[in-house]
C-alpha cells in the first residue's frame, strides 16, 4: 500500500472520508565520538556540521518510517498535517520526533 504523507491538511484531488486520529513516531540518537572531534574542529573553521546533518537526516528517516507503520496498523492510507519536533533528552543524545493525523482519502 503506497501511504501518501503531506504537511499540509488537506491532499489535492482527494476527500478525506475517514480520521483516524494522530500517529507518530520517534527516535533518540546519541552522538557520536568522531563526529564530537569533527564537530569541535568545524566550530574553529566554520562550515557544515555534516557528521550532524546526517545523523539528523538518519532520525528524520526512522521516526517518519514508525509514523507510517503506526499509520498503517489502524488503517490509515494517508497521514496529513505532518510536522517534526526536537528536543534534548540528555547530554549528548536528541529525539526527533514526526505526528500527523492519520486519515483515509479516496
Amino acid at each position: 500500500m503506497d501511504l501518501i504523507v503531506t504537511n499540509i491538511e488537506t491532499i489535492p484531488g482527494k476527500a478525506i472520508v475517514q480520521h483516524l486520529g494522530l500517529v507518530q513516531g520517534n527516535t533518540v540518537r546519541a552522538k557520536h565520538v568522531g563526529r564530537d572531534l569533527m564537530a569541535g574542529l568545524k566550530n574553529i573553521v566554520g562550515g557544515e556540521l555534516k557528521g550532524y546533518t546526517e545523523l539528523l537526516n538518519e532520525a528524520r528517516e526512522e521516526a517518519v518510517a514508525r509514523m507510517k507503520e503506526q499509520a498503517v496498523s489502524i488503517g490509515a492510507n494517508a497521514v496529513i498535517n505532518v510536522r517534526f519536533s526536537t528536543s534534548s533528552v540528555t547530554s549528548g543524545a536528541a529525539e526527533l520526533f514526526a505526528y500527523g493525523t492519520a486519515v483515509v482519502v479516496e
